[in-house]
């Protein structure tokens, strides 16, 4: 067993300070009280790593090489299809189909740059299933073999889902009508035990049960599974490395050889305990349950001479029971987890940063999960106006997460799994930063990869390359017609296919994804049902103006209702107060619209101008710059940007409360009140993430500690 297998089982619930303390280096104990000399950094000039997360490859052509499902056949190709519905996609935060086509755009555009090093943090597979990753590992051996592409994998989330096979599958494969035979058909596709279907006794490899295939082919692999594809592929030395290790190696640099690297990297040798209530180990506390061995693939390499990419596994599967595969997830953990469950790997990233530092390495590591918060602040003021975990928030570190991961050592860190472009920096005093890079996906907006420069030892360029234009995009359009009219009514806006290109595509899918999930996921019932109703900006901006005495529940029985659904009217708690007609509304309104007028006016605006948008484009802006920042900014007009501007600051001149009936908005508040309580907060919110810090194209500067701007992109802001 070697010093961090020991260290990290031994070290139980001990303070992150401490444990670092306790555990020393990858050295003799006579040679960590010896000073190093610290190298000058010199690797070669302008050295290019491209980072790609959350690919979430799914492979469209597949062959179930047990024969089980056929796809259906795509007219515009010949081949079948195997694809996820229209729907799935539309109400997921991942593209299911056309990222197949983004991968394979941006893997073209990578190796026409030159690039000979791409990161994959995680979330490469959809789901870890055979069928899936047999076609990510072809398409990768092919460029890897055309292009001398290397690749580095680091797992997400799903990719293993568990870190032992686990039977599962989709019930949404577009497939076709067993009576009919019309295109459109949601089928179930499972493995043995992962449906009722198939949970009942069958031969052979697989059967038609029902309307659903059981085949082995979509089951979710587990670790083994999935480092056996993907061995080449950064999870397992190489002879071209100039050096390799994992937190288990026991060599040192110098005495770096090959054989030993691959003897010591075997996966009998890279486990370790974890349990319920923290990281396991023989003086583990005893109150410390469900412990088990559990593999880690972190690894830091050397590609080329004086680069070491530190390819970091921050899954953390934290058990939950007695079986072999009782675990929860890992999407929800995190570095807040990795801290105490998986504090070995923390304490090895600390020793490797210094080494490399004292050797003059560039140290720059990867993962699936972000290492700091990722809303330009603004993620208190989420909570506070949304309500805990909403947008995601429950995957955001904690301060302190980011400082103990800022006091290893590591300077710059690109992070996946949140499908954010975003770029943040922590100091904490001295030479202690932490730059955290959150790379975009490819199969969600805006769909992107980061290109990483090493200019010189203390600059580094972070170029994003959009993928506006992917070929073959629309490829399987003709199918999502077919499925558009077999639903009646239809799930969905079918405009979406009328998409020029893989940007504007993502675009609208962002637009669906906000109308059929984000905003229920996300939204206050009143804020959500306000948006989807048909009010206009120009009547956002009278809302903003609006002094009533008139309640909600009073409006709710008044003629004019501002466009108010009945949808928005049953979010409200029912307070039992007067609630006939009001005939004053119709005058408080007018006086509002005639202020809104001349607020517009001594702007330079006019009101009619606020009417050529909707509420429910102002939400999608929202999102749009909460995933993207200021990738965004190509997405939303100049005008319309002021015109959210002015919107912003009319509100934030008021101050309404909110009677609440637990979590509901009572009828006993005026409209007024609603809007401005809710929508001031937000607008804040919403400046806010339009002015974070630079990320479409930056140079890092390690010396300052300082992001330099070097796009030409403007802000509409």
């Amino acid at each position: 067993m070697n010093r961090y297998q020991r260290c990290a089982r031994s070290a139980g619930a001990i303070a992150l300070s401490a444990f670092l303390a306790a555990c020393g280096g990858d050295k003799d104990d006579d040679d960590d009280k010896k000073p190093v000399a610290e190298t000058p950094i010199a690797q070669p000039a302008a050295v290019q790593i491209a980072f790609m997360p959350d690919i979430h490859f799914h492979d469209i052509y597949a062959d179930f090489k047990d024969g089980s499902f056929p796809g259906i056949p795509n007219p515009k190709r010949g081949d079948n299809a195997t694809i996820r519905t229209m729907y799935a996609q539309l109400t997921s935060t991942r593209l299911f189909n056309e990222n197949y086509f983004a991968f394979l755009a941006a893997l073209d555009d990578a190796a026409t740059r030159g690039v000979k090093f791409i990161a994959l943090p995680g979330d490469f597979s959809d789901d870890g299933q055979p069928v899936h990753m047999r076609g990510l590992v072809k398409v990768m051996d092919e460029y890897a073999t055309k292009y001398g592409i290397q690749f580095f994998a680091a797992p997400g989330n799903h990719d293993p889902v568990r870190p032992f096979n686990q039977a599962n599958g989709k019930s949404d494969y577009l497939g076709l009508d067993p009576v009919s035979g019309a295109i459109g058909f949601s089928q179930p596709i499972y493995s043995r035990g992962g449906n009722a279907a198939c949970s009942t006794p069958y031969a052979g490899d697989w059967a038609r049960v029902g309307d659903t295939y059981c085949t082995e082919e979509v089951l979710h692999m587990g670790y083994a599974g999935i480092t056996d594809a993907l061995a080449q592929h950064g999870f397992m030395p190489k002879p071209q490395y100039v050096y390799y290790e994992t937190p288990y190696s026991t060599y040192k640099y110098e005495d770096y050889n090959y054989n030993t690297a691959v003897a010591q990297a075997g996966w009998i040798n890279r486990q370790y305990e974890i349990c319920a209530q923290g990281t396991g180990g023989p003086n583990k506390p005893a109150n410390y349950t469900f412990c088990k061995m559990v593999p880690d693939t972190s690894y830091v390499v050397e590609p080329v001479k004086g680069v070491w990419l530190v390819g970091l596994d921050a899954n953390v599967y934290v058990p939950t029971g007695n079986g072999p595969n009782d675990f929860t997830g890992s999407g929800d953990q995190g570095y807040n987890k990795m801290l105490t469950h998986k504090s070995h790997v923390i304490k090895w990233l600390a020793d490797v940063v210094a080494r490399g530092k004292a050797q003059g390495k560039q140290v720059i590591a990867f993962s699936h999960f972000p290492m700091t918060e990722f809303f330009n602040g603004a993620s208190d003021d989420i909570e506070a106006l949304l309500g805990a975990n909403k947008m995601q928030m429950v995957r955001r570190p904690a301060e302190n997460t980011t400082r103990a991961l800022a006091e290893t050592g590591l300077k710059v860190h690109v992070g996946g799994h949140m499908h954010f472009n975003d770029m943040a920096v922590r100091t904490y005093g001295g030479d202690k930063a932490l730059f955290n890079i959150q790379a975009p996906s490819m199969a969600a907006y805006v769909p992107a990869y980061k290109l990483m420069t090493m200019q010189s030892a203390s600059e580094i360029e972070v170029q994003t390359i959009r993928l506006d234009k992917v070929p073959r995009f629309d490829e399987l359009f003709d199918l999502y017609r077919a499925e558009n009219a077999y639903d009646v009514p239809p799930r969905w806006n079918v405009s979406i296919l009328d998409a020029k290109d893989y940007g504007d595509f993502n675009y609208r899918y962002m637009s669906e994804l906000v109308r059929l999930r984000l905003l229920n996921d996300d939204w206050r019932c009143e804020m959500r049902e306000l948006v989807k109703s048909p009010l206009t900006g120009a009547d956002m901006l009278v809302l903003s103006q609006l002094r009533t005495t008139v309640t909600l529940a009073e409006l709710k029985n008044t003629g004019n209702q501002n466009k108010l659904t009945p949808e928005f009217f049953n979010c409200l708690y029912a307070a039992g107060g007067p609630n006939a007609s009001n005939p004053a509304y119709a005058a408080d309104l007018a006086d509002a619209e005639t202020r809104a007028q001349a607020l517009a006016q001594a702007h330079g605006m006019r009101l009619t101008d606020f009417a050529k948008w909707q509420a429910l484009d102002l939400a999608g802006d929202f999102v749009r710059l909460a995933n993207a920042g200021d990738l965004a900014y190509a997405d939303i007009p100049a005008q319309r940007a002021s015109q959210y501007k002015l919107l912003a600051q009319a509100l934030s001149q008021t101050n309404a409360g909110l009677q609440l009936n637990g979590d509901r908005v009572s009828d006993a508040n005026t409209l007024a009140d609603m809007f401005k309580a809710r929508f001031k907060p937000l607008m804040a919110i919403m400046l806010k993430l339009a002015d974070g810090l630079p990320s479409e194209h930056i140079r890092l500067d390690l010396k300052s500690n300082s992001v330099v701007n070097l796009s030409t992109q403007p802000s509409p802001f």
